[in-house]
């Protein structure tokens, strides 16, 4: 059965997949580096246990996952596909690194681009944006450059083999129009890739931080694919920065895993309105996604936030995390 994980990486996104296939795809990365000191915190909490149990219901955010070194935990060896849904660091943090300890086959590149950012007296690392340029434009050996658009049929994530759906990942957003639209406009954000990932379990979409004009064109072009959703990776970490939510009335989903941005900047209200169920990182860590013929196990890395669910089954783990219930199939 495919796994997503949401990783808990601080302020940014990491999600991976383990797909049916056996490949894995990797959507943005954030706090990686296994010689960072986040990571050398990380390992700590974990050996004495406080990744597992957090501060009460919070304090997840203190405790984030360095992700490559939990790739290799896991058993991953190689990235088959990385998805940088636009150009932030907070979306590439620790790029070199995945690349130089774990190494992947595939880069897709919609095409927003952005000027390099002042890294003078930055928390982010310089080398992760000079290997991104490098690899974006073809001058990394062993990776293959791929540039889908919003529609794009590819091998291998949604064509071919025996049910001829792939890894079964559809794209519904940027087009060549919005990549123009933002790269002229200098906002990289509303170009991100959407992407809708189709478990035996529902829907699940990650959407970058995609802003309001790429949420106008994937409900006036691919509604379709993104109503009645499963689970929402929210937008730009459910921050509350000035937007629309009405794309909510059209996805709908049943589940919505928000980032750990400061609590009063996450939009709860425009959630909690439509009465749409809502987890964060920093009350459950590491939330893995599990997709079954009845729909789309839930599991969460803090114990004592898991134990406040009905559904909380201390023998059932996955990878460390515990089952708090399923997200059920229409």
């Amino acid at each position: 059965m495919p796994v997503v994980h949401f990783m808990n990486v601080g302020d940014g996104d990491c999600s991976i997949i383990q797909h049916g296939s056996g490949r894995t795809t990797v959507v943005d990365i954030c706090n990686g580096g296994s010689a960072t000191q986040k990571a050398l915190l990380e390992a700590f909490g974990r050996h004495i246990g406080i990744a597992k149990t957090g501060s009460g219901n919070y304090g997840m955010r203190k405790y984030a996952t360095e992700p490559i070194s939990y790739m290799k935990r896991i058993g991953i060896s190689k990235v088959f596909r990385f998805i940088l849904t636009h150009p932030d660091m907070d979306h590439m943090d620790g790029f070199k690194e995945l690349c130089d300890e774990i190494g992947i086959l595939n880069f897709w590149d919609s095409g927003v681009r952005k000027g390099k950012p002042d890294f003078s007296g930055g928390s982010y690392n310089e080398d992760d944006w000079d290997h991104y340029v490098k690899v974006r434009d073809g001058k990394c050996s062993g990776v293959t450059v791929v540039t889908p658009k919003a529609g794009s049929c590819l091998q291998y994530a949604n064509r071919g083999e025996p049910d001829d759906r792939g890894d079964c990942l559809d794209i519904v957003a940027p087009d060549s129009e919005l990549v123009s639209a933002a790269n002229g406009a200098g906002d990289p954000n509303d170009a991100s890739y959407v992407l809708v990932y189709r478990t035996c379990g529902g829907k699940i979409i990650f959407p970058g931080d995609a802003h309001d004009n790429t949420w106008e064109y994937v409900l006036d072009n691919h509604s379709n694919f993104v109503e009645n959703c499963a689970v929402l990776i929210a937008p730009h970490h459910g921050r509350d920065s000035d937007r629309s939510f009405e794309f909510l009335d059209v996805l709908n989903p049943k589940l919505t895993l928000f980032g750990c941005a400061n609590s009063e900047h996450l939009a709860y209200d425009d959630w909690n309105s439509r009465n749409l169920s809502h987890i964060t990182n920093n009350q459950a860590g590491n939330i893995l996604l599990n997709g079954t013929n009845a729909g789309i196990e839930v599991f969460v890395e803090n114990l004592s936030y898991a134990k406040n669910y009905d559904g909380f089954d201390n023998s059932k783990t996955l990878y460390g995390s515990f089952y708090i219930g399923t997200v059920s199939k229409d």
